[in-house]
Parts: structure tokens; C-alpha cells; sequence
């Protein structure tokens, strides 16, 4: 056998190199879609209308038609050879059936994999790897609260995406970028398949939502479906807290609270919870000392002042009120002294959240909720 020319050799590695780009570039595709179908099937999931895959023969004569049409020639044959081919046509079919319009949607996953296939092609060097959990921060700080990120974090699919972003990483490829699109995928895919069900046209929010606007909210991105009785999703999936960050935040309670285990325990249990530790979540994030907020709570206990049954309640607020006040501040009294009987007279069905910031005096204005505004301590005469 001949040995090969150096242009052979050259022509060989450029080919090489082309093929691995065209097949990171159908990852991509993969990962958007596996992201467009967990959108989909958590729609229906919602109103019990979850509908089973189409028939795996129909769907692959109907979508590679579909597919040739609308995405570049060496994506899409790469994406018709692939193993896993009947699978992408049903998920594909299962969109059309449910209300997406193919012909917007794929030519949009056609630029996204041109993009990754120019990257992988222009960029060779190799980064580590990381695991399931900064792929979940990666979802945190690229997308917003909302049904794409909690339908990509339920999925059981989800661990199988995260090794897909890693290998994608790993390969030059700006992950991120690719999430924010098939974000806008998902958004519309949700409203896509949210048309044809009728039971989830009008989007509500949820009661917990509701009455945790105001004080404990302020700054995070709360989902208007949020459900505190459910704590394992609510920490997980709606506010996007790995459990080893969760029990970090209850171990930086207790070790703020001294000698105080019974009180502590009465926060970490509380319903409001999860709030808390978003809130310690996205100090971290922006590099403040949280454990030096949570150490106001022992230097100032008037707390611990006022009814035993409402213990609970204070903590809570005490809590927040010291996360959120500036290190090296003035130090000033807990807000939590308020006048609660005049603040229950303003409004009744006033919860935890809802209680009035001001010191010592009851709300004198109608109660807002500036839920998603970050700003400093609430000023006095305010209610959330």
C-alpha cells in the first residue's frame, strides 16, 4: 500500500475534523430537541392530557422530509444516519401534533448547529469536564425561572443533557449561547402546545406566589407556579438549589444560632424555607458573606421577643432582614418589632411574608409587590 502524500494526510485531517464537527453539531440538535419535547411533555403533564409517542415508522417518512427540507444537507443526513433516528422523528411529530410549527422551528435548530459546527471546527482545544451540578448552576444564571427551566431539571432525560453540555464544553462550544436559544424554543414551544390545551390557556398564579411577594422576594426570580407544600420541588426544580447546597444553608443556620438548635430547627422546617436558602443562594452568587449576615441573628435577638407561637414568624423575618442588610452597617434593631395587631387590622389574610417592614408602626399605604425589583431594605410605611 502506498504511503499517504502530505496532502493526502492534510486532506484526510481536514476531513476528519469536519465529520467530528458535523457530529457535535447534531448533538446540539439532540440536546434543543430533547429540551423542546421536555417542554412539551410537561405542558400536558400539568392538565393531564400527556399524549404517547406517534408510531416510529410513520414519524421517520414523514420527518425526514421534513428534516431535508428545512436543515442543512450534512446536518441532516448525519442526523438521518444516526442510530437514535427514530426516537428524534416521533419527538419531532410528537411537536408537530401538539401545536409547534416545524417549519419556524427547525430552521432556527439549523442555525444554532451551523454555529456549533463553526465553532467545533475553529476550536480543537479540549476543556474539562464537569459534572451534573455546574451544569445545573450553568441553567441558573443562563435561563430564567420558568416552565423551560423546570421542565429541563424534571426530566428524567436531565442527567443525560448535562454529559451532552459537557461534551459540547469539552469541544469548543459555547454552551451557554445554545441554551439561551433553545430557551426561546421552549418559550415557544410552551405557548405552542399551551393553545391547544384548553385547560391551561390562562396561565394563574399560584397561591403561594401570591402571598410571597414582598419582603422574601425581592431580587429573586420566583416562578408563578411556586409551591411551598411541595419542598423537594420547590428547592430542586422551581428555585434550582442542589441538595448539597440546601444542606449547606441549614448548617450555616445552625452554626449562626448557637446553642439556639430548637430555634433553628423551627426556621429550616418553616414553609418559607426555600425562600431563604434562594436567598443565601444568590448572595453566594454574588460574593457576599452570608455567614456573616446570619451571625446578626445571635448579636441581635429581639426575636426572641413577643408571643412563643409566634417565634416562627419572627425568626423568619429576622432572617431575611439580616441577609439583606449591608456588612459594616449601622447597627440597628431587628425589623421584626412591628405592630402586628395594627398590621393584621390592614389586612387580614396578611401571612408571614406579608408582614410589615416598618418599626413600630402599622402600614399606612396600600400593600405592593415589586417582586422581581433587587433593591435595599424596604422602607418604613411599606407593606409586601
Amino acid at each position: 500500500m502506498a504511503t499517504p502524500t502530505p496532502e493526502e494526510q492534510a486532506g484526510g485531517a481536514f476531513a476528519e475534523a469536519a465529520a467530528e464537527a458535523v457530529q457535535t453539531s447534531v448533538m446540539a440538535v439532540r440536546l434543543v430537541l430533547a429540551i423542546a419535547d421536555a417542554v412539551r411533555r410537561q405542558q400536558q403533564k400539568k392538565v393531564g392530557k400527556e399524549d404517547e409517542l406517534p408510531d416510529a415508522e410513520k414519524s421517520a417518512a414523514e420527518a425526514s422530509a421534513e428534516l431535508k427540507k428545512l436543515l442543512p444537507e450534512d446536518i441532516s443526513t448525519a442526523l438521518l444516519k444516526g442510530a437514535d433516528w427514530p426516537q428524534l422523528a416521533q419527538q419531532l411529530m410528537a411537536l408537530k401534533r401538539a401545536g409547534v410549527d416545524l417549519e419556524t422551528m427547525l430552521p432556527r435548530i439549523g442555525e444554532i448547529a451551523v454555529t456549533v459546527r463553526d465553532q467545533v471546527a475553529a476550536n480543537a482545544e479540549r476543556v474539562a469536564r464537569e459534572g451534573t451540578d455546574e451544569w445545573a448552576k450553568a441553567l441558573r444564571e443562563t435561563l430564567p425561572a420558568g416552565p423551560v427551566r423546570e421542565a429541563i431539571l424534571s426530566s428524567p432525560a436531565w442527567p443525560e443533557m448535562a454529559a451532552t453540555m459537557a461534551k459540547l464544553d469539552e469541544r469548543g462550544v459555547d454552551v451557554r449561547a445554545i441554551l439561551a436559544s433553545a430557551h426561546e424554543e421552549g418559550i415557544g414551544v410552551d405557548q405552542a402546545v399551551a393553545k391547544v390545551l384548553t385547560a391551561a390557556e390562562v396561565p394563574t398564579t399560584s397561591r403561594d406566589a401570591m402571598l410571597s411577594y414582598g419582603p422574601l422576594t425581592i431580587g429573586l426570580d420566583t416562578p408563578r407556579d411556586l409551591n411551598l407544600d411541595d419542598r423537594e420541588r420547590a428547592l430542586h426544580e422551581q428555585l434550582a438549589i442542589t441538595r448539597s447546597e440546601n444542606q449547606r444553608y441549614v448548617r450555616m443556620v445552625r452554626e449562626a444560632l448557637p446553642g439556639r438548635e430548637r430555634e433553628a430547627d423551627l426556621l429550616v422546617a418553616a414553609k418559607q424555607w426555600p425562600l431563604i436558602a434562594a436567598q443565601m443562594e444568590r448572595m453566594e452568587r454574588d460574593g457576599k458573606p452570608v455567614a456573616e449576615h446570619l451571625a446578626r441573628l445571635s448579636k441581635d435577638e429581639s426575636w426572641t421577643e413577643g408571643p412563643r407561637s409566634q417565634l416562627g414568624r419572627r425568626l423568619l423575618q429576622a432572617t431575611n432582614d439580616a441577609l439583606r442588610k449591608p456588612v459594616g452597617g449601622p447597627a440597628t434593631e431587628s425589623r421584626v418589632r412591628v405592630n402586628t395587631t395594627a398590621a393584621r387590622a390592614h389586612s387580614p389574610s396578611m401571612g408571614p411574608t406579608k408582614a410589615s417592614a416598618s418599626k413600630g408602626a402599622a402600614p399606612t399605604e396600600p400593600a405592593v409587590a415589586p417582586h422581581r425589583q433587587a433593591g435595599p431594605a424596604l422602607k418604613s410605611g411599606k407593606t409586601r
